[in-house]
């Protein structure tokens, strides 16, 4: 009788609340693998099986590696963690994935779909599977009680600070190394220009145009041909030969992106060797002029090539946590968001973080250097001020209040062309 009695509960064909849940995780578990496993193909096609022109697979070692090994181990410990922090890993690897997708479809666009674009389409429906999986999950883990608003006030607290300190840094970074290439288009320069390719020190090939110059000088405008048309043209009316470059994993170019720099000193290097064999340039007249992290890079390159005879950095700023800390107890609420951030471009780019600019601009003199930043720029482009305080002679800064970032020729096109020319004039024509 007494096992008659259990016979409806076990014949019935319901599956126990108890089964249910074994069973749904279990589901939970197959299905986040198999999304972390289609974005370790990613990671792998896009480190080692199609990497950037210019480049192989022993350029991404750290970066795929790291990026294998992080998944494997959220694969391995997922089945372990509570329903509240399955949630959260979902959430971040789907949030990365829809990112990764965004990207592949933004260069797909742009100049056509690649090696690792076809497998970053991928990123999409896993990346939308896995926001939906973490919402499931934490709906299924709310707890009731008297105290329930107030501890999901703090679950939420929490999962902001661990946002913007963790997930966002490494989203930027993942930007900032797998920028999309843009379509090149011819342009107006005002004169007659002649497409080129420069060759790096270490094997890559730069796309450039060149507008000869006609009283002597020239200056190599960076980082894109195409980012800062007016002030070329402005320089070209002046007589002055224009080498507009694209940084290396740009557009045109060879080599892996990188958005803050970092490594592409040798791009400007390129160039100025470049200009040195030109028959137009005369006695080694050569400046350069570079905008947001162009005008970083120039700072750099002239700390340590003689070659540029005079610089104009427009719009620098904070391109690492080294720079970071030039901001005092302002900025201490977001040095661990730039110090993960600084980590992280480390492991995706496989490149250190170079020396701060307040230590390099030092170097550049005696030549001159012209400092101009915005007033609406962001980004850190007060610390211009640091950077004039460090730079020892021949140093001239300018705040143009009105502008946003790299926004200063538009604002005050007069004014910008007056004082920019005259810079030039003076540091390599020797007109006064």
């Amino acid at each position: 009788m007494h096992e008659h009695a259990m016979g409806p509960a076990q014949g019935s064909g319901r599956p126990r609340p108890l089964a249910r849940e074994c069973a749904s995780a279990g589901f939970d578990v197959l299905l986040f693998r198999a999304a972390a496993a289609i974005v370790a193909l990613h990671a792998a096609v896009d480190s080692f099986l199609a990497p950037e022109p210019g480049t192989g697979p022993a350029d991404h070692v750290l970066r795929g590696a790291a990026s294998l090994v992080v998944l494997a181990v959220a694969a391995a410990l997922y089945p372990r963690l509570r329903p509240g922090a399955r949630a959260a890993v979902a959430a971040v690897l789907g949030a990365l994935a829809l990112e990764g997708a965004a990207l592949a479809v933004a260069g797909a666009r742009a100049v056509g779909p690649r090696g690792e674009d076809w497998t970053g389409f991928l990123l999409a429906p896993v990346g939308l599977t896995l926001c939906a999986l973490a919402v499931t999950l934490v709906w299924r883990s709310r707890k009731p009680g008297r105290l329930r608003y107030l501890r999901r006030g703090g679950i939420a607290l929490v999962s902001l600070v661990l946002v913007f300190s963790l997930v966002l840094p490494v989203a930027i970074a993942i930007l900032a190394t797998h920028r999309p290439r843009a379509a090149v288009e011819p342009a107006d320069l005002g004169r007659p220009y002649r497409e080129v390719t420069l060759r790096t020190a270490d094997g890559l090939d730069l796309a450039a145009w060149y507008v000869p110059s006609h009283n002597g000088a020239a200056v190599i405008s960076y980082p894109t041909r195409q980012g800062e048309l007016p002030q070329a043209r402005m320089l070209v009316r002046h007589g002055y030969g224009v080498l507009l470059l694209d940084a290396r994993g740009y557009d045109g170019s060879d080599g892996d992106p990188n958005l803050f720099g970092w490594d592409d000193a040798g791009d400007i290097d390129a160039a100025v060797a470049w200009l040195q064999h030109e028959p137009d340039v005369e006695d080694g007249r050569i400046g350069a002029i570079g905008f947001s992290v162009g005008g970083e890079m120039v700072l750099q390159a002239a700390a340590s090539n003689r070659g540029l005879r005079a610089v104009v950095s427009e719009g620098a700023g904070v391109r690492s946590v080294r720079e970071h800390v030039l901001r005092g107890p302002g900025g201490w609420f977001t040095l661990p968001q730039q110090a993960t951030l600084t980590a992280a471009v480390a492991v995706l780019s496989g490149t250190a973080p170079p020396p701060a600019l307040d230590d390099l601009v030092p170097r550049i003199a005696p030549r001159p250097t012209f400092l101009i930043y915005a007033g609406n720029g962001g980004g850190g482009e007060e610390l211009n001020v640091d950077y004039y305080r460090a730079a020892s002679t021949r140093k001239t800064l300018w705040k143009i209040g009105e502008a946003g970032h790299v926004g200063g020729y538009e604002a005050r096109p007069q004014e910008y062309e007056q004082r920019v020319t005259r810079f030039f004039d003076r540091a390599l024509l020797g007109r006064e």
